[in-house]
């Protein structure tokens, strides 16, 4: 067992720190709300998400589309400028799906009711980080989003069956033309590789048993179906990570999680995510041992690492950079305004180096310090002034499958409109600049700023004589471009 915070530590500071880790963050009331219940019911709050009605809703055109193959296998045949014609339509289709996609899943995040289970679908997707580039299908990839929502807090083994039989990683990594005669080793060897051991823990042999085991595992008709194909399969003898016998997917997985190794690299991963980079071995022994007591369960395991004392522990709370969708959410959470519209929301957190559907690589983001390049921060700055002011546009924005239309449209946007004041100063603490300051201090940082960030706003404020909105909603964007900002 994880060695539990003290009842006596546990307090408004504490209580933003798991709402920010756990979730988005969120106005001051809310954090008070979760301090007010102590530690024990606040992570249930979270954890235990499906006390929480669900937003149901998800865009009218995710659903398999039977006639979307017959009409590219029609404009192939045709050939010539149909077939021109017929893909271009498509892309922008698709484009336009992905926009939506987008937009639709980050205002799950800035208004859902459950905050930890959209975290975790952002790391879920992050850790099987698949794109749209190659796979081309707005639906795919709501399904695989949707899948991660699913299996987000269940058995480590049952969401590894899951995405392993997922159409948009069967196309991803190539698994749909895996077969007996020419087995593709693509996902056997990621699937060990980032998804569940790390490099040095299985041999090249392994990889191609592996991937002899998952011949057969292919996709249906319009690639939009997982189908089982048995002629496929390599059904002969195999010995995969020392076990022997005609195996099959549900083999390799369970060879797989018997490994040691398995619940050290994904609550290694998992505590990367939620509290600390790069911890010690010894901690990776604890965790992992505390992952095989709770039968390699995410939720339980969960609920003792947001229980515990480590995860409030110095060298964790503000340490870790908010990535760009963390900063977009929890800004507008903070500022108590909505979302910009879904174009300009997707193209300001792609601009920031997170664009979500579209990981740079089988990899996934890098996180941490990587996001933090000197355009990226100015960006952040531009960012802050576009969502407090409505002033500005954000710079261009890149992405392969941005769409050359959709990115100069998005980048045209004006910023959305002010945000109300009254919603973050009560009368009091307009009464002078110091009030100011540490309202400002309580809903965005929940800390104190350093000296050198105190006395750039206390000398912005010094030289204005009212505090009026003229005064005040400049302090909130400077304050937004702190270095501790930057930090949750």
């Amino acid at each position: 067992m994880l060695t539990k915070l003290p009842r006596e530590r546990w307090d408004y500071s504490m209580a933003a720190h798991l709402l920010n880790r756990a979730g988005f963050g969120g106005r001051p009331s809310e954090i008070e709300e979760l301090a007010a219940m102590g530690l024990e019911k606040a992570v249930s709050r979270l954890v235990d998400y499906e006390q929480s009605p669900e937003d149901g809703s998800k865009p009218d055109w995710a659903k398999p589309d039977p006639e979307r193959s017959e009409r590219l296998r029609a404009s192939r045949q045709a050939g010539g400028e149909d077939l021109r014609r017929a893909r271009q339509e498509e892309a922008r289709i698709q484009r336009e799906r992905m926009v939506e996609l987008r937009g639709w899943w980050l205002t799950r995040m800035a208004s859902g009711r459950r905050p930890l289970q959209e975290k975790m679908v952002l790391f879920w997707h992050g850790h099987f980080a698949t794109s749209v580039v190659k796979v081309r299908d707005a639906y795919l990839m709501w399904r695989q989003n949707d899948l991660f929502r699913s299996h987000a807090m269940g058995p480590w083994g049952g969401l590894l069956q899951a995405v392993s039989t997922d159409p948009a990683m069967l196309i991803w990594l190539d698994q749909a033309q895996s077969r007996e005669e020419h087995p593709n080793e693509n996902y056997a060897r990621e699937l060990m590789e980032l998804f569940t051991l790390g490099e040095g823990h299985y041999s090249e042999r392994d990889v191609s048993e592996a991937a002899r085991a998952l011949t057969g595992i292919s996709l249906g008709r319009g690639r939009e179906e997982y189908m089982w194909r048995p002629r496929l399969h390599d059904a002969g003898m195999k010995t995969f990570l020392g076990r022997s016998g005609p195996l099959g997917l549900q083999e390799v997985i369970a060879q797989i999680l018997v490994q040691p190794q398995a619940a050290r690299f994904i609550t290694a991963k998992l505590w990367s995510f939620f509290a600390q980079q790069s911890p010690s071995e010894e901690w990776i022994n604890t965790l992992a041992a505390e992952f095989r007591s709770c039968n390699m369960q995410f939720r339980p395991w969960l609920r003792e690492v947001f229980c515990s004392e480590a995860f409030y522990a110095p060298g964790v709370v503000r340490t870790q950079v908010k990535s760009p969708v963390q900063l977009l959410i929890t800004a507008v959470r903070q500022l108590e305004r909505g979302l910009p519209s879904p174009l300009a929301a997707a193209n300001a957190v792609r601009l920031l180096g997170q664009d979500l559907f579209a990981p740079p690589n089988v990899k996934g983001w890098d996180g941490g310090l990587a996001w933090m390049t000197t355009n990226n921060l100015l960006n952040r700055h531009n960012l802050a002034a576009w969502l407090v002011l409505g002033q500005g546009i954000l710079p261009p924005a890149g992405g392969r499958f941005a769409g050359r239309g959709l990115m100069n449209a998005a980048n045209r946007l004006p910023g959305p409109v002010p945000v109300e004041t009254s919603k973050l100063f009560s009368a009091d603490q307009c009464a002078n600049a110091e009030a100011v300051v540490g309202a400002m201090e309580r809903r965005f940082l929940q800390a104190k700023l350093s000296s050198a960030s105190l006395g750039v706003i206390r000398d912005y404020l010094a030289a204005r004589p009212k505090m009026d909105d003229h005064t005040l909603l400049p302090a909130v964007r400077l304050f937004m471009c702190t270095p501790e900002y930057q930090l949750i």
